[in-house]
């Protein structure tokens, strides 16, 4: 079971959740979504909200699903569900269901907002502004993490709504 909290009674240390423990974006519907893992992304405000960064390569499936939909997604989850985590970011959801493979369960904060019900937070965010990132504007280590020249699509999506597991 889930309950509502404002973002500011967010606890977490971001760096540990992105960097260690990892997210899942989820963005489509209840019918029909995907799931990724992602490390990278940042937590902060924006147009005086609270915000979450994404990036997600263009040929990830996922990305399919953030470019029609208005929400996406971030669930975290607590120890022992590394396999899964690394799973949904290997395997593609084009070719499998990682849901089924992982024990996964979708729920819904809406109808264009499913997320991992296994998770023990997440953040629930509306789509406000989206950019590729431009190589002209990298510095040389920036410019290594790209050597197939896919760049990152940058999400911004004001957290609407926090889930934490009771």
């Amino acid at each position: 079971m889930f309950r509502s909290i404002d973002p500011k009674q967010l606890k977490e240390n971001v760096f540990t959740l992105l960097d260690d423990d990892w997210t899942l974006i989820t963005a489509g519907t209840g019918d029909r979504c995907n799931t990724m893992t992602a490390s990278w992304g940042g937590l902060g405000f924006l147009w005086r909200v609270p915000m979450a960064t994404i990036y997600v390569r263009p040929q990830r499936y996922t990305y399919e699903f953030l470019e029609r939909s208005p929400m996406f997604t971030l669930s975290f989850f607590g120890d022992g569900w590394r396999e899964q985590l690394a799973l949904c970011g290997a395997a593609s959801g084009r070719d499998t269901d990682k849901f089924a493979a992982c024990g996964f369960h979708v729920g819904l904060a809406g109808p264009d907002a499913p997320y991992i019900e296994e998770a023990r937070l997440v953040l629930v965010c509306k789509k406000r502004y989206w950019q590729d990132l431009d190589p002209a504007h990298m510095d040389a280590a920036a410019l290594a993490e790209y050597p197939a020249q896919d760049y990152h699509r940058m999400y911004l999506g004001e957290i609407t709504d926090v889930l934490v597991k009771e």
